[in-house]
């Protein structure tokens, strides 16, 4: 805490990112980082790179200031990557080549530690957690505006408040962000209770969808690229429909798959959820190259559905026996 400090009231323009596809956690880290710099006199940047759209829920939020390309003197700009667990997450290489600093905040368990320097708490409930005591200790007075997407980071990353990753520390920052004005009922209205039509109809096809293996303890549904269009959805849509399947009665993991809205390339996007705190998807996750939280996590592959639901159900089977 004190280097990253140190480095940001050493320096003055800085170039904020965060993950691909990104969550709440990531664009309310976002948000309020920068607001918070921009307090502090700094030239901040966000930046996300590509065009993936983002996710409906969250489009409420003031990123008209997020730019997806990089700006002309990245070169001479910090890099301060935000609940990014790798570098890979980040989608552009050249920005981590470029940066003449990074500093890498995060809470996931997992994170590769690739910044020069590294203030990465896996205790935390969520980056927005680690962004409000950094902006605290250097002295940011953390207004409405900053308070609002902080909130937003807290309260989708501990699922309302609900996961095992709310701890009694998450609850007093998220009762000071309110103190300091953040809108409790108007964030659950935006981004739980504004869901897109489209949103629902693809809703409807992963439950209809969805089959259970392992004697039920495994949940696995699936979205294939003829989906969205057939619905008028976009790509973000998907954000937060896998919670469905994980209210199952008796499901331990659960899984979505995910097609994107195009042919090719065929990559699929996996997402795994644990209701059992004993097992770690996090690590299922990393044996195809992902990774995440040990009850949130993902992964690409080139796998075909059916070849990753075997592959789900034998890494879960795998997982199980080595906990017994």
């Amino acid at each position: 805490m004190r280097a990253v400090t140190a480095a940001i009231r050493m320096h003055d323009r800085f170039l904020l990112t965060t993950h691909e596809h990104p969550d709440g956690d990531a664009l309310g880290s976002l948000l309020g980082m920068h607001l918070g710099l921009q307090a502090l006199g700094k030239d901040s940047v966000m930046y996300l790179p590509g065009s993936g759209p983002i996710a409906g829920e969250y489009q409420w939020m003031p990123l008209d200031a997020l730019v997806r390309t990089p700006p002309a003197d990245q070169a001479k700009r910090v890099l301060l990557a935000l609940d990014c667990a790798g570098a890979g997450r980040i989608g552009d290489p050249v920005a981590l080549e470029r940066a003449p600093l990074i500093l890498n905040v995060d809470h996931h368990h997992d994170n590769t530690r690739f910044g020069t320097v590294d203030l990465v708490i896996d205790t935390a409930s969520s980056t927005g957690e680690i962004v409000f005591d950094l902006l605290t200790a250097l002295g940011v007075t953390i207004t409405p505006e900053i308070a609002e997407p902080l909130y937003v980071a807290l309260v989708t990353d501990t699922g309302r408040y609900q996961y095992s990753n709310t701890t009694p520390r998450a609850l007093r920052v998220g009762a000071e962000l309110v103190e300091a004005g953040a809108d409790v009922a108007g964030v659950f209205k935006k981004v739980y209770e504004s869901v897109g039509f489209p949103k629902l109809k693809l809703l409807a096809r992963v439950l209809d969808r969805a089959e259970q293996y392992e004697d039920g303890a495994v949940v696995i549904s699936w979205l294939v690229h003829t989906d969205w269009p057939d619905v008028g959805a976009g790509e973000g849509y998907s954000e937060g429909v896998i919670e469905h399947l994980r209210s199952v009665e008796g499901a331990r993991v659960v899984a979505l798959i995910r097609e994107p809205p195009f042919r090719t390339p065929v990559q699929r996007r996996v997402s795994l959820r644990a209701s059992d705190l004993s097992i770690d998807v996090s690590a299922i996750a990393r044996q195809f190259g992902g990774g995440g939280h040990p009850q949130a996590a993902g992964f690409t592959s080139d796998q075909t559905t059916a070849e990753l639901i075997e592959a789900i159900c034998s890494a879960y089977v795998a997982a199980t026996r080595g906990a017994a």
